[in-house]
């Protein structure tokens, strides 16, 4: 555990919950061209916004049991990604919903990190938090982004708008999670 929150491990992965001191890798991941252009709408965020979102990820697991995790290859502690579990309310509505949201470091791309990162949240989601629903949303040009959803088995839900700009969200609740479940460890030491 790190800070009494789990580690999750996969068959080459290692995440666990960010920390105060990932905020220089996650920033320069953040606000790499190819994907900040769909993470953060293209603009280049300050590193203060890194450090308020490690901070809400860090108050998150606090108040919600998840967060955001720093990804890693078990053999290599160089960041390789992020992904983690939200709560998020579209444009106009009061209601909170929890989503997924991943991102891989450029380089890795094509491995299937994204896919393995995104079930592993899953079955977080479903078997540690007891969620009814988990939503993924994407910017409608995303396709790889749709690849990984539609991979996962989510069905698709709306379109909507996010911060003023459309997004398209895809679903799963427990039971088709239950029928598809792939393994993934959380390490609880």
């Amino acid at each position: 555990m790190t800070d009494g929150f789990p580690l999750i491990k996969t068959a080459r992965l290692i995440m666990r919950p960010f920390a105060m001191g990932d905020v220089d890798e996650l920033h320069r991941l953040w606000i790499d061209p190819d994907v900040r252009k769909f993470l953060w709408d293209d603009q280049i965020i300050p590193r203060e916004t890194a450090i308020a979102v490690v901070e809400s990820s860090l108050d998150s697991f606090a108040k919600y049991g998840f967060g955001f995790w720093a990804v890693n290859f078990k053999d290599d502690l160089t960041l390789t990604g992020f992904g983690g579990l939200r709560h998020f309310t579209e444009d106009g509505s009061e209601e909170s919903e929890v989503e997924i949201l991943y991102g891989v470091a450029p380089e890795h791309w094509g491995k299937g990190i994204a896919p393995e990162i995104a079930r592993s949240l899953l079955r977080y989601g479903f078997e540690e938090n007891k969620l009814a629903e988990i939503y993924a949303g994407a910017d409608p040009p995303n396709i790889a982004s749709f690849r990984v959803i539609e991979k996962l088995g989510m069905k698709f839900a709306r379109k909507t708008r996010v911060n003023g700009l459309e997004a398209i969200y895809y679903v799963m609740n427990r039971a088709e999670h239950e029928a598809g479940a792939s393994a993934y460890q959380v390490w609880r030491e």
